[in-house]
């Protein structure tokens, strides 16, 4: 009987492993080949050998340092501000439960929106054509400052407008899930600590806080995976050629590899690929090891 339900079991698993074998193990046992196999050329499909002078190549690659450097200015940027904003605007809508579902659903509306679209926004919001100024420009101007071209001007006006569209692309979703934290935890607990005199702001940081911790651990996790994967975002602001704009990002530089005017190299897109994922990894298990004493499970 036990062997029946056993079998009866991986039955049940077979359509879903075959479907991760297919879509995720193949592939990356594919990219673990194309990394190691030296200038392979795409149309012959042929190699002069097996090495890592992929890797070599693309950590002596300029246009990848340029990459990693956006990347890594954008995690450390945009995840704890993108995180930190959502909690307090989570808890600000939990106090207002008459009107809560109205504002969720404003506050939502950005994360359905299509990305490209939004993009175009923040383009039109900064950037100066030769007709008009952008909008902020222009409300920079009334205040007695100077038009700025943000989207044409220094590296660090572009990274900021980089920033705030991912912040503002990410933060619904971060809403909608604290927000949802916050409504499980327990009243019970708030009423005694009132009752024991406990201040607001140590009723958030003893009470609230470690009850919501595996939500805010799970979206900081998720934040840094889905920050080092930014590509899109960058599209919609500076065009397809991130290179020029100085606004390139990891999976830019792989798509770069990959489908670019100067492509065709998947031994080098799957080497930096690769390079991506052990950067991912690493920064997940520290943080993994850093909450073990920080999250409380319940």
């Amino acid at each position: 009987m036990k062997k029946k339900n056993n079998l009866k079991a991986w039955l049940y698993l077979l359509p879903a492993i075959l479907f991760l074998g297919v879509f995720m193990l193949y592939p990356l046992v594919d990219v673990c080949f194309y990394s190691l196999e030296e200038n392979f050329h795409f149309v012959s499909q042929k190699y002069s050998g097996i090495g890592l002078g992929n890797f070599r190549h693309v950590l002596t690659d300029p246009y990848f340092a340029m990459a990693l450097k956006n990347t890594l200015i954008l995690v450390a940027i945009t995840v704890p501000v993108s995180t930190g904003l959502s909690l307090l605007i989570a808890l600000g809508l939990s106090s207002v439960q008459k009107v809560k579902k109205l504002f969720q659903t404003i506050y939502f509306l950005p994360y359905v929106t299509n990305t490209l679209a939004v993009g175009l926004v923040f383009w039109l919001l900064f950037r100066n054509t030769e007709h008009t100024d952008g909008l902020i420009s222009s409300l920079i101007v009334s205040l007695g400052g100077e038009s700025i071209n943000f989207i044409e001007g220094t590296y660090w006006q572009k990274m900021m407008v980089t920033c705030l569209y991912t912040i503002w692309i990410v933060m619904p979703f971060k809403i909608l899930i604290l927000t949802s934290a916050l409504a499980s935890v327990n009243p019970d607990y708030y009423k005694a600590a009132r009752v024991d005199g406990a201040s607001s702001g140590r009723i958030f940081r003893k009470i609230t806080l470690p009850m919501i911790s595996p939500t805010v651990f799970y979206l900081i996790i998720t934040g840094f995976i889905g920050a080092f994967k930014a590509y899109s975002d960058e599209v919609a602001l500076f065009g397809t050629n991130l290179n020029a704009a100085e606004m390139n990002t990891i999976v830019g530089y792989v798509y770069d590899m990959l489908y670019s005017d100067s492509g065709g190299f998947p031994g080098y897109a799957a080497a930096a690929a690769l390079l991506l994922f052990a950067i991912v990894f690493t920064i997940t298990y520290v943080n993994l090891r850093f909450s073990r004493n920080k999250v409380q499970y319940m």
